[in-house]
Parts: structure tokens; sequence; C-alpha cells
């Protein structure tokens, strides 16, 4: 059930919501002096839905923690998630009135919230703000301009080796080691395979020395990253 750590509009500065930059796992801190009094932060428990396909569009958010899926379901059935946002992400933001995918969490998550209709009133106020989440949108378009390639790719090692790599790039300090947040039953309605082919190419990764796994874990080491960008090109 959703709850609100504040019951009113809070004042949260301006390092409070960072976002985070293409290619690193940190988050980057706003450098600005400025403050807004328009975050709600709120909590959501696993598997509770932030929004859902269709809603009103009148917020957008950015991950303080947790991990959030962007789903869909199709006609047939099927589940495809869009996207995975991780700490310092900004999702939510629409063109049209109406969410397009539902947004779930994973695990316990928490999120600010911030009225869509306050956007351009932000950006004034602090450009570095708005700044900020235009490379957050244009970094959503062009991760879902992957994701389309991504799902047209014909092998299942490509996909798992270019969501690996990715997953590397923004969950990694090290860019090697990482603990996946998401069931491998995310990574198959992602990449459009099947849980047996998931775990059977992770199994495959890892007798062939490209990946180490950690038995009854999620965590992963990338041991050959070489030979899987050479799978991804």
């Amino acid at each position: 059930m959703l709850t609100e750590s504040v019951p009113q509009i809070s004042r949260l500065p301006a390092s409070a919501i960072g976002l985070r930059l293409p290619g690193g796992a940190a988050l980057a801190r706003m450098e600005t002096r400025h403050e807004f009094s328009v975050g709600v932060v709120r909590s959501f428990s696993r598997d509770e839905e932030l929004f859902g396909e269709g809603d009103a569009a009148e917020s957008f958010y950015q991950v303080r923690s947790g991990t959030v899926r962007t789903c869909k379901l199709l006609s047939d059935g099927r589940r495809l998630i869009d996207a995975f946002h991780f700490a310092g992400d900004i999702f939510g933001i629409e063109v049209g009135s109406e969410h397009r995918f539902s947004a779930e969490a994973i695990g316990d998550v928490t999120v600010v919230a911030w009225r869509r209709s306050r956007l351009a009133a932000m950006s004034e106020a602090d450009p570095a703000f708005g700044n900020r989440v235009m490379a957050a949108t244009l970094r959503s378009l062009e991760r879902a301009q992957s994701h389309m390639l991504l799902l047209g790719r014909k092998t299942a090692q490509e996909k798992m080796a270019t969501f690996l790599l990715d997953m590397a790039d923004r969950l990694s300090d090290d860019d090697e080691h990482f603990e996946l947040p998401m069931q491998r039953t995310d990574i198959a309605d992602h990449l459009g395979l099947t849980i047996e082919t998931v775990s059977r190419t992770l199994t495959q990764f890892a007798r062939n020395g490209l990946i180490d796994l950690r038995a009854s874990s999620r965590s992963v080491a990338l041991s050959n990253k070489a030979a899987l960008r050479l799978l991804e090109e």
C-alpha cells in the first residue's frame, strides 16, 4: 500500500534530487543554491504499482532507492518490460496526458514525485534542474531506441551480453561487479526471451568464462568484458 513519508509538499534541497549521468553508477549531485518546495517523497512495497497504463500523467518521478520497472501487457497476455529505473533515474515524463506504461516497484522503493504542471516553473527557477530533466528525457529516448534494436537481435547471447554490459555500467562502481535487483522473469520479459533461455544463456556464459555467477544469489562479475562486447556488436 502506498505511503507518503511527508503529509504535504516538502522542501527538498537540490542536492537531494541528483540525476545519474550516462556511463556511471554513482549519482551526480545538483550543484545549485536553490531549493524547490515541490517534491513529495513516496514509498512503495514490492510489486506495488506507482501508476498504471492509461492513468493521468500528472506527476513525474525520480528514484531515491530501489528499482522500478515500467511495463505493458500485450494483447496476447505477454508482459513487456520497457525499462528498469535505478536510484537517480527520472521517469514518468509523457508527451500526452496519459501514461503509456505501468510502473511497478521491484522490492521496496522510495521516489520523489513532482507535479508535471510545475515543470516549466521549476526549470525557470533553476535552469540546472531543467537541464537535468531534459538530459533524463533524452537518455530515456536513447534507451528506448537501444531496446528496440535489442529486441530485434537474432540471438539470445547478443541480447544477454548487451543487458549485462548495460547493468554493469549503471549499477557497478568498478564496471565489473554488481547485484541484479530484478528476477530472471523480469530479465526475460525485458529481452523478449523465456526464463529458460535466460537461465541457459547465463549458465553458458559462466561456463565459457565470460561471467562469474555466485551460487544462490544475483551477484554477477564480468570476467571477460571484451568477449561480451564482441557478442554485443
